[in-house]
């Protein structure tokens, strides 16, 4: 007989359950069929995003912000033998030493490293070799997760959890650098002919929000990052928030009124790092005779209108807001609207900004050692973005999820909705 919700173990897997995301860390006795099973799944959905690009897409650094295909396979392998293999499996051989410097991030704590601009310059290893460390690390992640013993499994856990959801958040990146590095060929290529952007679905209406203090953060025993805690009580001021994004016929609306043209719309440096260096239009849009073209994942498309705006700045999304006489929720406005799906499109479409500066809840405490690097260093000078992308992978998005991005970046899948005071 299958076992009941009420009488399954806390944080254990139901039968024919996805493999992503796996059991939680405190789920006893645990299951090292579902942890390695969750670990073959997000390993092969790097690969499966990776396999349509031939090894001189793998190879291109379109920016500095960008990095190659081949460095996030090969970095995300790296993070797994730096942080799991070398403290965890007894006897582990490095796969090659020379490794470390060229794919670590900026974990300065774990050594030196290559510069980021300097990521394209890897020509070595190839990618044939790349492949290979990754089927390296592989096994012997697997050889871990079978052979140790439950007790050491407990330290391994958290650390294996943390990589999965760390090779999640670089298969999203893998799809919007190369498809920066496609929109600067002159060919316009496609990384996959058959993709389209969704519409968005028309969602009149506003959700309210009452005065009060609510409850932010991450709860339960369910990952989460270090930035998403602790829970902690904020005041909500009286508003609505639009239950639908803004789409491009909006966008085309402001465009169409000088929107990128009249300095009173903007922030001071927004207006230096936006229409000042020429934008006229979102990310990738180009005219086309009377209209307007994007690049997309599936190469150079018309606009279409009723899909949501996206690779736009946060700069562009103030600017916007301020036209329409409105202004972008805060992060802590827009959990609370997000809550039992309030808001239909607040995942799978685009990042949405908001008016939250990144910054460190109370009492916020990073992980000890060089992971306490991940997320704390980075809290300055960037706003945060809420909910998830059209390629953000399966499993991944949650509520109290925090993405941030500095306000003139727009190369990611990032959009808007609008709110109003009461």
């Amino acid at each position: 007989m299958a076992a009941t919700a009420a009488l399954r173990p806390k944080g254990a897997r139901e039968q024919g359950a996805p493999a992503f995301p796996p059991p939680t860390v405190t789920a006893r006795p645990i299951d090292r069929a579902a942890w390695i099973a969750a670990f073959r799944h997000v390993r092969h959905e790097t690969e499966r995003r990776a396999e349509p690009l031939s090894a001189e897409d793998q190879q291109v650094q379109s920016m500095a912000d960008a990095s190659p295909t081949k460095w996030h396979r090969a970095h995300v392998t790296w993070f797994f033998e730096q942080f799991l293999l070398r403290e965890h499996l007894p006897g582990y051989a490095i796969f090659d030493e020379r490794l470390h410097y060229l794919f670590n991030s900026y974990y300065v704590a774990a050594g030196p490293r290559q510069p980021r601009i300097q990521r394209g310059l890897i020509t070595r290893p190839t990618m044939a070799e790349v492949s290979a460390y990754r089927a390296h690390v592989d096994q012997a992640v697997v050889s871990l997760l079978s052979q140790v013993s439950e007790r050491a499994l407990e330290a391994v856990l958290p650390i294996l959890e943390i990589g999965l959801f760390h090779e999640q958040q670089h298969q999203e990146l893998l799809l919007t650098d190369i498809l920066h590095a496609f929109a600067q060929n002159p060919l316009s290529p496609a990384y996959d002919p058959a993709w389209r952007f969704p519409d968005a679905a028309a969602r009149p209406g506003q959700v309210s929000l009452d005065r009060g203090i609510a409850w932010i953060g991450h709860e339960g025993e369910g990952f989460s990052f270090d930035n998403e805690s602790p829970r902690h009580e904020t005041l909500i001021a009286a508003g609505r928030i639009d239950r639908a994004l803004v789409t491009n016929r909006q966008w085309l609306a402001f465009m169409e009124d000088g929107g990128y043209a009249k300095p009173e719309l903007w922030l001071s440096d927004g207006w230096y790092a936006g229409p000042g260096e020429g934008w006229e239009a979102p990310g990738y849009w180009r005219r086309d005779g009377d209209g307007w073209a994007t690049m997309t994942l599936g190469g150079l498309r018309p606009v279409a209108l009723d899909a949501p705006v996206t690779h736009i700045s946060y700069y562009e999304a103030d600017a916007y807001a301020r036209w329409a006489g409105r202004f972008l929720p805060t992060e802590f406005e827009w959990e609370v609207a997000a809550r039992d799906g309030q808001l239909p499109d607040a995942f799978g479409l685009v990042w949405q900004w908001t008016r939250s500066a990144y910054l460190a809840y109370p009492g916020y405490r990073p992980l000890p050692g060089a992971l306490g690097e991940y997320n704390g260093k980075f809290m300055a000078n960037q706003f945060v973005l809420r909910g998830s992308s059209v390629a953000t992978p399966e499993g991944h998005a949650r509520l109290p999820y925090r993405n941030f991005f500095y306000p003139h970046q727009r190369w990611q899948f990032t959009g808007l909705r609008l709110a109003d005071a009461a």
